[in-house]
């Protein structure tokens, strides 16, 4: 596997993570307590669930692209002249 495929599967696996921990934040944490980077909402005690729920779907989109780049092998070109059956 070349190394460029190896630095965009370790990119697109480090933010799947990243938006994994945001969706599971966003789905256990009152609104009003979330950390400002991910928009906190004063007077309410709901959660962000369709954020969260999303953010979840995301990631695992994301950390499945990475391990498709890492384990994927395209099938081997056919040989020319192959197999005539002759």
């Amino acid at each position: 596997m070349s190394s460029s495929k190896w630095i965009v599967a370790g990119i697109l696996a480090v933010v799947g993570i990243l938006a994994v921990v945001a969706g599971v934040i966003y789905l256990t944490v009152d609104a009003k307590s979330l950390p400002s980077i991910l928009g906190t909402l004063h007077h309410t005690t709901s959660h962000r669930s369709l954020r969260g729920i999303v953010a979840l779907l995301v990631g695992l989109v994301l950390l499945a692209a990475a391990g498709w780049l890492v384990y994927y092998k395209p099938p081997a070109p056919a040989s020319p002249g192959g197999d005539a059956g002759d």
